[in-house]
């Protein structure tokens, strides 16, 4: 079968940034909280989810979206400092350039559905270039307005915005949280990226093909297109 779109999720496939976002997760948890997050904790509570439940875990109560807010904006802005002391290596990822560069040329629909929020979309806009690929009026983010990964409508709403439905589209994940929410929204074939081996124990979750890279995705074969 061949597809029609693309969507990705952005942190740990198009940007590999797990390591600085695990290091402003343990540095705001140990300064408000004074909570030493495991790696467990990173897996199930961290990473695919929104601000809020992380927040909320972190927190242990409902905080109030003030509250998220207020304490959103005090963590990634110590997560963007991270990534612009990368320097060069504040950059996409292997083979992401390559086949967004084929998707493009190719005339495939595709579009970003990410658990960041607005300020951190507009960071990764302007820094890496991203409407050299992506229509960012496309682009969903954490706004609130809908439930976090697992929950399937980030993906669902994604494939509206691109004309297409669930099962036309291939979705590319990293996260235990987001592969349950590409499945849940009927999501036709699901790629996990994964730098660990022992991730895929984590992630315990079937996918349709698992890649270490953005440059191993067989974007011919799937789009019936030239790569």
């Amino acid at each position: 079968m061949t597809y029609q779109g693309m969507i990705f999720d952005f942190n740990g496939v198009l940007w590999w940034d797990s390591h600085l976002q695990e290091q402003a997760w343990r540095e705001f948890a140990e300064e408000l909280f004074g909570i030493s997050l495991t790696d467990a904790d990173m897996a199930l509570e961290v990473h695919g989810r929104n601000n809020k439940h992380t927040l909320e875990f972190l927190a242990g109560t409902p905080l109030d979206p003030q509250q998220v807010k207020q304490l959103s904006d005090q963590k990634e802005r110590l997560y963007r400092e991270l990534c612009l002391a990368e320097g060069d290596g504040f950059r996409l990822s292997p083979g992401a350039i390559e086949l967004l560069d084929a998707l493009r040329d190719n005339g495939i629909p595709r579009t970003i559905a990410t658990a960041s929020g607005e300020e951190n979309i507009m960071f990764f806009i302007e820094h890496l270039n991203l409407e050299s690929w992506f229509d960012a009026d496309q682009i969903l983010y954490d706004d609130g307005s809908r439930p976090g990964k697992p929950a399937p409508d980030i993906y669902l709403q994604s494939a509206e915005r691109l004309g297409l439905l669930p099962g036309e589209c291939v979705v590319v994940e990293d996260s235990k949280s987001g592969i349950q929410a590409a499945r849940s929204a009927g999501i036709g074939y699901i790629i996990a990226m994964l730098l660990d081996e022992k991730k895929l124990v984590i992630l315990n979750d079937k996918v349709d093909l698992v890649v270490e890279n953005l440059a191993q995705i067989p974007c011919g074969v799937l789009f019936n297109k030239s790569e």
